[in-house]
Order: structure tokens, then C-alpha cells, then sequence
């Protein structure tokens, strides 16, 4: 992380003086996605929930990283939940690509790792999909909510409605 940070800082460092040639400051370029990253990296490891590590494989690369949950309440309690985290060229106009590696039963989550949590989705019917003011803080609190006792409580209370 601090990587990227050092390399934006020097880039910008680099834009008082165009010395260099127009091609060498073309292959220096930072993506806006990159930029908004670093803040909201930053953001997220001072926000993160007690029950949330995130790890960054690639210090480099911001835009990849891992989450693991582990629920201290509930059904999922003692559990550990990895979660596989790309940002896309386009973020934050579209939301960040997530998807479960561990193997479990979970009403919002596929047999192959697809979450379904409406902040996730680019376009949502009831309007709480993915909004530009959206960050990756929102989409780690937003998952570490799929293994708390309030999510468990509304799933009760949708099994005692429907299920007849």
C-alpha cells in the first residue's frame, strides 16, 4: 500500500517539471480508480470491523485484496469466511466484484460464492444498490452484516411469515 502511496506522491511531485518526455509520463499515470483507493484503503483499515482482516496479496496492487469475516455471534459464530475482492477500471461508477470462497450455507450467498447483497449490485430495484458515494468501507461493513444477530433475526422472521 504504501508502495502506490510513494508512487502517486512522486507523480505528482513529477507534474511541476515536464523535463521528462511525453511517453515516459504516460506509463507513470495513475488510474482515479488507484487515487480513490489509496484514501479509501486508508479509510477502511481505520474502520474495520473487530471481526474483519483484510489482506492485500499484492501491496501494489489495491484494486485486489482478500477479506476474511469471522462472526463472534450468531449461527456462524467460530467461523471463518474468506472473500475474494476486485475493483473494476470503472470504480466507483460500478461496484466492486465479490465473491465467497468458503463453502457454507448462507441464504445470501451461491454454491459458487455469489453474494446477494443489494450494494453490490450496479442497478437495484429498491434504490440502496451501488451509488459513486458508496466506498469499500460500506461494502466491508455490508458483508460482515450477512453473520450478524440483527441479519439472523430478520431471516427468522421471513421463515415464520412465508414458510407455511
Amino acid at each position: 500500500m504504501l508502495t502506490l502511496a510513494s508512487k502517486l506522491k512522486r507523480d505528482d511531485g513529477l507534474k511541476g517539471s515536464r523535463a521528462s518526455a511525453t511517453a515516459s509520463d504516460s506509463t507513470r499515470r495513475v488510474s482515479v480508480r488507484d487515487r480513490l483507493l489509496v484514501k479509501e484503503v486508508a479509510e477502511l483499515e481505520a474502520n474495520l470491523p473487530c471481526t474483519c482482516k483484510v489482506h492485500f496479496p499484492d501491496p501494489n496492487k489495491l484494486h485486489r485484496f482478500q477479506l476474511t469475516v469471522t462472526p463472534d455471534e450468531g449461527y456462524y459464530q467460530g467461523g471463518k469466511f474468506q472473500f475474494e475482492t476486485e475493483v473494476p477500471d470503472a470504480y466507483n461508477m460500478v461496484p466492486p466484484k465479490v465473491r465467497c470462497l468458503t463453502r457454507m450455507w448462507h441464504p445470501n450467498i451461491t454454491e459458487t460464492g455469489e453474494i446477494c447483497l443489494s450494494l453490490l449490485r450496479e442497478h437495484s430495484i429498491d434504490g440502496t444498490g451501488w451509488a459513486p458515494t458508496r466506498t469499500l468501507k460500506d461494502v466491508v461493513w455490508g458483508l460482515n452484516s450477512l453473520f450478524t444477530e440483527d441479519f439472523r433475526s430478520k431471516v427468522e422472521d421471513y421463515i415464520k411469515r412465508y414458510a407455511r
